[in-house]
């Protein structure tokens, strides 16, 4: 069987398919993680312990040797995205409360979903278009997108923000396994190619344990069309910041812009690092957790689809040379959709 290979044709597959494993096991089958116990129990209710490990192995594949053109491309999409999500989420916050609107058609709604949706980049699915419609160098752009991951940029948004204040022990606590495997990863290069497959491979695993905390009912009722509106939202607003930062700095015509305004697979799992070491966001947790699950669907789709328009409008942009230590860099840089 094509298992794998089928999984792989899904956009961001590797996160969405286990999640909605755990999706149907915690609505058909609520209480099977007490029944069973023992390791299937951490399995299934173990996401912040999972999501550590993968978080320090994420930190261990990242080598920051690229120059150049490939980091100035890397750089002007994680920077675009990051101030984008700041003022948005800015602006959310003098709106929403920190728990989330908790009637009405925007119930559901918070400051917490809006910042994980916003913030993270679908590194695989934008590699994956810009071998496609880019240059070598926007092909390799990929390269710092991996700072994105995990509750790192959200929850310097949030503080950045006001919305959210973090005890010093805590917010090293949150980073703490992932400068260590940076640290170690970059040290020695043995290290970072054996922990480096570490990123991927835990992605199923957390991906699973998150879905143990939705309920399909919920993922199907009004918060449906809440998320296909913020996944919209999330193209839009971070797409025309993308599209002019690409033209005016990147060097690019926008294409690489339009790739970048998606929102990664590895967000789903924010809403709920993110409560844990900030309790105010908990009752937002869950909601959050569906509206950022249905953005990474709607954008997955979407995002190709308007990338291969904007190319055939545009055309292709100018190709560029790019430096051997740059290839070279560009292709040792693990990422996660």
């Amino acid at each position: 069987m094509q298992i794998k290979d089928a999984i792989d044709r899904i956009p961001g597959g590797l996160m969405l398919v286990p999640l909605l494993l755990g999706a149907v096991c915690k609505t058909f089958a609520p209480d099977a993680a007490g029944y069973f116990k023992g390791f299937t129990q951490g399995i299934m209710t173990g996401v912040i312990p999972i999501l550590a490990v993968w978080f320090f192995c994420m930190g261990a594949s990242i080598e920051l040797r690229s120059t150049g053109t490939v980091l100035r491309k890397s750089g002007t999409i994680v920077l675009t995205k990051f101030i984008t999500a700041w003022i948005i989420t800015l602006i959310a916050s003098m709106i929403l409360p920190s728990e989330g609107i908790q009637t009405g058609i925007f119930a559901g709604l918070s400051v917490l979903a809006i910042v994980c949706a916003m913030d993270m980049t679908n590194g695989g699915l934008y590699a994956s278009l810009m071998q496609t419609y880019g240059t070598k160098e926007e092909a390799g752009a990929f390269v710092l997108t991996s700072i994105e991951s995990g509750p790192l940029m959200s929850m310097i948004i949030l503080g950045a923000s006001g919305v959210a204040h973090f005890e010093p022990q805590i917010f090293i606590g949150a980073l703490l396994p992932f400068i260590i495997g940076f640290a170690l990863g970059n040290l020695d290069p043995k290290l970072r190619a054996f922990f480096a497959p570490g990123s991927v491979l835990m992605i199923p695993f957390f991906a699973f344990s998150l879905g143990n905390t939705i309920n399909l009912h919920t993922l199907l009722s009004s918060l449906a069309g809440l998320g296909i509106a913020l996944a919209i939202a999330v193209i839009v607003l971070t797409g025309i910041p993308l599209i002019l930062a690409d033209k005016y700095i990147g060097g690019g015509n926008g294409t690489a812009g339009v790739a970048a305004s998606s929102t990664a697979g590895a967000a789903a799992a924010n809403p709920l690092a993110i409560a844990a070491v900030a309790p105010q966001f908990a009752p937002a947790a869950p909601s959050a957790t569906v509206l950022v699950a249905i953005c990474i669907i709607v954008t997955s789709i979407l995002v190709p689809i308007i990338t291969g328009f904007w190319f055939k409008k545009f055309g292709p942009p100018k190709e560029s040379n790019i430096s051997g230590d740059d290839k070279i860099s560009a292709n040792k840089i693990n990422f996660v959709d």
